[in-house]
């Protein structure tokens, strides 16, 4: 750790690799760490409010962030994990799962995760049945009867699009009623093969190679339902666990200003990590292109 870096970048999403192209272009001694390029943006299916492109996959568009930034010759330690983010002195020092590092500023980008059932049989088959991206993964069950976990906007987007091509979508809502938007709610009641369970827990997951079974439970009774896939669309969470200095706000976000500031000093962040109210690729690239000027700014006008 003698080494002291201008600027260390928290993540591989839009907002990371925004903030390290122009990093680079301002010749910062930097580098990224990351567990992977593009983040969820990589997760997504059609992309059509992705300035520049009329239509591009979210894979296509993860290719050309590492096309990018490859130009540029970017140092990305991959896959490393930040364990651990505080101050030393005037430095910003971070720790991972591989090794230490100390330097003049950090930003974190580390985006957000899907949040997890954590029932029995979720862990045994994602990717096997069990999926988080129904954008992505949903062709794949294209004439196969497919179950939806959640009762959000995001949920009910999911069902209705699944609904266009699987004979039956069963949705399971833990809460009394679906907290989606009345359109959202109205046009899933007017669909023959979608089928709302509201006041429903998903209990465990079962099968052989794939996902053959759901076992629900409602008012204490039981009942195993045949499905083929399992989409759970319950919300994501932040990927701020090694932030705990930081100011975070009720849903584990990092409390950013206008200026990607974060609650201490040279520790900026951006992207879906941070109370920014919308979260989408171009605002989370905006944000990335942000939070390093600020930084830049921050290194300038300190005596090191």
């Amino acid at each position: 750790m003698d080494k002291i870096y201008d600027l260390v970048i928290l993540g591989g999403g839009p907002a990371g690799i925004t903030a390290a192209i122009y990093a680079a272009r301002k010749r910062l001694d930097f580098l990224v760490i990351t567990l992977d390029i593009g983040g969820q943006a990589a997760w997504s299916g059609d992309i059509e409010n992705y300035t520049g492109y009329q239509f591009i996959t979210g894979p296509e568009l993860a290719l050309k962030f590492q096309e990018h930034m490859d130009a540029f010759g970017i140092k990305v330690n991959m896959p490393e994990r930040v364990t651990d983010l505080e101050k030393e002195g005037e430095y910003v020092k971070i720790t991972t799962d591989l090794a230490r590092y100390k330097a003049k500023a950090a930003i974190v980008a580390t985006g957000k995760r899907p949040r997890p059932l954590a029932v029995p049989g979720e862990t045994e088959f994602k990717n096997k049945g069990v999926t988080y991206c129904a954008t992505c993964d949903g062709p794949l069950y294209k004439d196969k009867n497919v179950l939806v976990v959640g009762g959000g906007n995001s949920a009910l987007d999911a069902a209705l699009g699944l609904a266009k091509i699987c004979p039956k979508v069963y949705i399971v809502n833990m809460t009394e009623k679906l907290t989606a938007d009345p359109v959202m709610a109205d046009a899933a009641a007017h669909l023959p093969n979608v089928e709302v369970r509201n006041d429903t827990m998903v209990k465990s997951i079962s099968g052989e190679a794939f996902v053959k079974e759901a076992l629900l439970r409602r008012h204490g009774k039981e009942e195993a339902i045949a499905v083929e896939g399992i989409f759970v669309e319950i919300g994501l969470l932040p990927n701020s666990n090694f932030a705990a200095r930081l100011d975070l706000n009720e849903q584990g976000e990092i409390n950013v200003d206008c200026n990607n500031n974060t609650s201490l000093s040279g520790v900026f962040a951006a992207g879906d990590v941070t109370n920014v109210a919308e979260k989408q690729i171009i605002i989370a690239c905006g944000e990335g292109s942000k939070a390093c000027l600020s930084a830049l700014s921050y290194i300038i006008r300190r005596k090191w």
